[in-house]
């Protein structure tokens, strides 16, 4: 099994509800995201996939992310707040859906929203 994996950044504001009051106040932070892809097997060229083309796919979907506020983005709703559990799952699958049915999988997102504080989502 091999493994790849990229690094990004991206800045945002948030609220979250009923967390704790001071996270409930509009703040926001410089994400660092880390996305792993895994797959059996590599191509004729020796990889995985190609990186340039993971960083494509993942650039366009942290622009619809960077200098937004959150909680007005069609991912995010009450039930769907954006922690930074849900960042990472909203990523995960929107990268998944890009990469299509292949053999590479999206393995793994983590959204550090600190350097001390990261929360990652692992697909089955």
């Amino acid at each position: 099994m091999f493994e790849l994996k990229i690094i990004t950044h991206f800045a945002a504001a948030h609220q979250l509800k009923m967390v704790a009051k001071k996270c409930e106040n509009l703040h926001g932070h410089n994400w660092k995201i880390e996305v792993c892809l895994a797959g059996a097997n590599v191509n004729a060229a020796g990889v995985l996939m190609d990186f340039g083309e993971i960083k494509k796919h993942v650039s366009e979907i942290i622009l619809t992310l960077d200098h937004k506020f959150l909680n007005d983005l069609d991912w995010f709703h009450d039930d769907h707040q954006p922690s930074s559990e849900n960042i990472a799952r909203c990523i995960s699958n929107a990268l998944q859906k890009r990469i299509g049915e292949s053999e590479v999988k999206v393995t793994r997102v983590t959204a550090w929203e600190s350097e001390d504080a990261c929360a990652t989502y692992i697909t089955n």
